[in-house]
C-alpha cells in the first residue's frame, strides 16, 4: 500500500519530518535554507529529496520535479515558518516584508495544491500585537481555499510524552470539502503536577538520561562527538524508545542501520572548576544565578530547550540546562532525548550547530500526535514499512558552513559568526529567545 506523501518547509534537522515519518506519512521532499542543517537533513532522511535553498526561490512546480512527485498528489504540507506579527502602520500584517515567509508557505501550500496544511510556530504569535497577524493568516488560507480548525490551539510537548515544557501554535487547515483534522487529545500529563488523574504522568528528566553514559567519562569526547562503549544504564520504558529496544521506538517510520553501543552528540564541554562549583550549588529545578542556566529536576521536565542564534545574529549558543546529576551543561544527545529524538538520529558535531537543531525542532512525539490526526481525517490506516534504510555519510555530520554551502553548490546564506557584533545584538536576542 502507498503511505501519503509529506513536504516539509523550513525543515531544519528534521523534527516534523520524523514525526510525520512516525505517523506513516512519506516525506519526500524538505526544503532548508541554512546548509548545514540541509545536510544533517540529508543524513538521516536518505529517501527524502533535500532542497537546500530559500523556500522565496521556489515553485510548487520545481518542488514537485526535483522530488519527482510531478501527476501525484500531495497529502500534506507541513511546517513553521519564521514570522515578526507585526504590522506596518495602514497595511495588513501580513503585507509586512518581514512576514513574507508566512506569505511564502501560503502560496507553496497553494501551488502544491496540498489536500491538507500544518503550519507550526511560537506561542506569543496569539498574544497582543501578533494575534492581529495570526487572524489574518487564517483568513488567507481561507481565501486560497482552506479551510482551519476553528478554536486554534497551543499544544504543549510534555501533554504528548516528551520530558519537556514546550508550547507550540498549531494550524490545522484542509481544502475545502474535505474533513479537517482534530487537535490530538493529552496522553500525558507533566510529572509532579497534580492532575485528574485521567493521564498518566509523562516522561522526568532521569527517565529521559538516567541510562546514558556520563560524557566526561571519556576524553575522546573533548575532541570528537562520538563513542562507541558499552557503559548503558538500566532504561526507562521511554529510554528503550528513544532507543528502538523491540521495534516499537520506530513507530510507522522506516527502520535504519545503526549502531546501538554508539554513543553520538556528546561532545563535552571543559567547564571551570568555578563553574562546577556553581552548578553544584545550584537547586535542582532553579536557575543558576551567574550563567543564568536552568538546572534540571531529576524528577520533573526540561524547561524550553532554546536554538540559541545563527551567524547573522551574533552566534550565540543555544543556553543548554545544566545537568541534575552531574555538574555539567547537558550535551546535545541530552538535549535530543528531552526533546524526543530517537537515539539514531544524528546531528552536526559541534555544539553549537547541533544545540541549534535540536532547539529548532519540533518535537517529534509532538509532531507525530498531529500528523496522526491529519491520517484520521484522510480516513487512512498508517502501515508499517518493511525496507530497513541506511543513513548518510558521516562527513554530512562534520560540515561547517563553507564545506556545507560547497556540498549543496550554494552561496553561504549565513554570515561568518561574529563575536563583537552578537556582544552588540544581545538585547535583541533576548526578546527574541523570550518570545519563542
Amino acid at each position: 500500500m502507498t503511505r501519503p506523501i509529506g513536504i516539509d518547509l523550513f525543515a531544519g534537522a528534521g523534527g516534523l519530518s520524523l514525526g510525520f515519518e512516525q505517523a506513516g506519512f512519506d516525506v519526500v521532499a524538505a526544503v532548508e535554507i541554512d546548509p548545514v542543517h540541509a545536510a544533517v537533513h540529508e543524513f538521516n532522511f536518505p529517501h527524502c529529496k533535500v532542497i537546500a535553498r530559500s523556500v522565496t526561490d521556489l515553485t510548487g512546480e520545481r518542488i514537485r520535479v526535483e522530488a519527482g512527485l510531478v501527476g501525484r498528489q500531495v497529502d500534506v504540507v507541513f511546517g513553521g515558518a519564521p514570522c515578526q506579527g507585526f504590522s506596518l502602520i495602514g497595511q495588513r500584517a501580513l503585507d509586512d516584508p518581514r512576514n513574507s515567509l508566512v506569505k511564502d508557505f501560503l502560496r507553496l501550500v497553494r501551488e502544491l495544491d496540498a489536500n491538507y496544511f500544518v503550519f507550526e510556530n511560537v506561542k506569543g504569535l496569539t498574544v497582543g500585537q501578533h494575534r492581529k497577524f495570526l487572524e489574518e493568516l487564517i483568513a488567507e488560507f481561507g481565501h486560497i481555499g482552506y479551510d482551519v480548525r476553528k478554536n486554534w490551539q497551543v499544544l504543549n510537548a510534555c501533554n504528548y510524552g516528551v520530558p519537556q515544557d514546550r508550547q507550540r501554535l498549531f494550524l490545522i487547515g484542509a481544502k475545502k470539502g474535505l474533513a479537517v483534522p482534530e487537535y490530538p487529545l493529552p496522553v500525558t500529563s507533566k510529572p509532579g503536577k497534580k492532575s485528574n488523574g485521567s493521564l498518566p504522568a509523562g516522561p522526568t528528566c532521569l527517565a529521559a538520561l538516567g541510562d546514558l553514559p556520563d560524557a566526561e567519562q571519556f576524553a575522546t569526547l573533548l575532541t570528537c562527538d562520538e563513542v562507541e562503549t558499552s557503559k548503558w544504564g538500566e532504561p526507562s520504558e521511554y529510554a528503550r524508545l528513544m532507543r528502538c529496544s523491540g521495534g516499537r521506538g520506530w513507530h510507522f517510520g522506516y527502520q535504519r542501520f545503526w549502531n546501538p553501543n554508539h554513543l553520538t552528540a556528546s561532545l563535552r564541554t571543559d567547564h571551570t572548576d568555578i563553574s562546577r562549583r556553581r552548578f553544584a550549588d545550584t537547586e535542582p529545578g532553579s536557575v543558576e544565578p551567574v550563567s543564568r542556566f536552568f538546572k534540571l529536576p531529576f524528577d520533573g521536565v526540561s524547561n524550553t530547550l532554546r536554538a540559541g542564534t545563527d551567524s547573522a545574529r551574533g552566534a550565540f549558543t543555544s543556553p543548554r540546562p545544566i545537568h541534575y546529576k552531574y555538574h555539567r551543561c547537558i550535551t546535545v544527545r541530552e538535549m535530543a532525548r528531552l526533546h524526543g529524538f530517537p537515539d539514531w538520529f544524528r546531528f552536526n558535531e559541534t555544539k553549537w550547530h547541533g544545540a541549534r537543531q535540536v532547539g529548532n525542532a519540533v518535537p517529534p512525539p509532538l509532531a507525530r500526535a498531529v500528523a496522526g490526526q491529519v491520517l484520521n481525517a484522510m480516513g487512512v490506516h498508517p502501515t508499517k514499512p518493511d525496507e530497513i534504510l541506511g543513513l548518510g555519510d558521516d562527513s554530512l555530520l562534520r560540515m561547517g558552513m563553507t564545506e556545507a554551502s560547497a556540498y549543496w553548490g550554494i552561496a553561504s546564506p549565513i554570515g561568518k559568526r561574529d563575536r563583537k557584533s552578537g556582544i552588540k545584538k544581545r538585547k535583541q536576542h533576548e526578546v527574541e529567545a523570550a518570545r519563542g
